[in-house]
């Protein structure tokens, strides 16, 4: 047995973790050639540029962009009247804006509980969440897996409600061939700096609905029609600049090759390390025909690892892989328990005294989201799945030394 790094061994071998953001001179030139034509807002052709061609990514109609990721799901929201009394279930393992933006509606977040074998939204708990008062579901296709859109939208269709998809992470996945972003009512994307599509800042959205289309252009700019005659609605100013509509452009030209490299890397890791005592890829449905990946996720099981906690367990990974700006990490914190999910620090929340109660988030029991944050899940960021064959190799191999020397790591993490 060879020893472990962390204890002064050799490492498996220099795992090159490839630059990100990935850019080249055409993304340059874009920006530069925007820069240069003196219109950098109102009055641009990027934007709407941006939106024709991710409607066309996403096969649907209508895409509006806006400021973020963020306040999308505010104007998806706001677009279908959802607001006071309406309630929106929501999984308790996600961004914290997921849930904060139903507030910012003055509805009413109802957390639930995730499937533990893909860490989405669990059909079950939402089937038992819903009341005379639910208006939707925000299903999250959340890090390397899509939501089952299936049995979703045939809850949907049982009880005549909306589906906000939040695909932060999910830029070009597919269910049955359908994009994310195209199987609900309105589709919400991210263009923040960390995303897989990304423009430093930005949001887009996505509808088969005109109506809806142009409430959203409307949301997006100020309450202004989109065109005369068509329908607007009051709100501020979430627009996305030229500039980063200009990003944007150049970087999806080349999502869909990145994407499948990325999972032609992420199947592999997954096939590789299935065997190994300890340690679970998230389950795949077959209906995903493309999956996109905001993190590659991994189960851990700490008990096949002779106590060994999931930390200790990253800590000697990341030695093996001789790379000090190697990324890992775990889920988000569950909503229940999360530091930056806090409804109550905020007066303009307290409606009434029933509302202030309803949105605390303490009342929600979610042991899947707790589990997968505290003990099992193993995340690592979808720049590591942009190596090559023998980044892959090496990432594996880390694991498999680990695996023929539990004990020692197992010594390692009880000091």
């Amino acid at each position: 047995m060879n020893k472990l790094a962390i204890l002064g061994g050799k490492p498996v071998g220099k795992f090159e973790m490839p630059s990100f953001p990935y850019y080249d001179e055409s993304d340059v030139d874009a920006v530069a050639d925007t820069m240069r034509s003196g219109v950098w807002g109102l009055g641009g052709a990027k934007q709407k540029e941006l939106e024709e061609k991710f409607a066309a990514f996403c096969g649907v109609p209508y895409s509006v962009s806006a400021s973020n990721g963020t306040v999308t799901l505010r104007m998806a929201m706001e677009a279908l009247e959802i607001g006071p009394g309406d309630e929106v279930i929501v999984p308790g393992l996600t961004w914290q804006a997921t849930a904060a933006t139903v507030l910012d509606v003055n509805a009413v977040p109802i957390l639930v509980d995730v499937d533990p074998e893909t860490y989405t939204i669990d059909p079950k708990a939402i089937e038992a969440a819903i009341t005379e008062r639910t208006k939707c579901i925000i299903p999250v296709h959340l890090y390397g897996r899509m939501a089952n859109m299936d049995e979703l939208l045939a809850i949907a269709d049982k009880h005549n409600l909306y589906i906000i998809e939040d695909c932060a992470h999910q830029q070009g996945a597919r269910w049955d061939g359908k994009a994310a972003g195209s199987l609900g009512t309105i589709g919400s994307f991210s263009l923040q700096s960390s995303k897989i599509l990304n423009s430093g800042e930005g949001g887009l959205l996505t509808t088969k609905d005109s109506r809806l289309s142009d409430l959203l252009h409307s949301l997006r700019f100020c309450g202004r029609a989109v065109r005369e005659g068509a329908e607007a609605m009051q709100s501020g100013n979430f627009r996305l600049s030229e500039l980063q509509a200009a990003l944007a452009i150049v970087q999806l030209s080349r999502l869909e090759e990145q994407n499948a490299h990325r999972e032609i890397n992420a199947t592999y890791i997954e096939n590789q390390v299935s065997d190994i005592e300890g340690i679970k890829p998230m389950y795949r449905h077959p209906k995903i025909t493309r999956q996109a990946f905001y993190n590659l996720t991994l189960r851990y099981d700490a008990s096949a690892w002779e106590g060994v906690p999931k930390l200790k367990f990253l800590e000697a990974l990341k030695a093996e892989l001789d790379n000090e700006s190697f990324h890992y990490g775990t889920t988000y914190e569950p909503l229940h328990m999360s530091p930056l999910y806090r409804p109550h620090s905020k007066k303009t929340h307290r409606l009434s005294e029933t509302y202030w109660q309803q949105i605390d988030p303490r009342r929600f029991d979610l042991p899947v989201c707790k589990k997968a944050y505290e003990e099992e899940s193993l995340n690592f960021m979808h720049m590591m799945l942009m190596t090559n064959r023998e980044g892959c190799d090496i990432f594996v191999e880390a694991i498999k030394k680990l695996r023929a020397n539990v004990g020692e790591l197992a010594e390692f993490a009880r000091k």
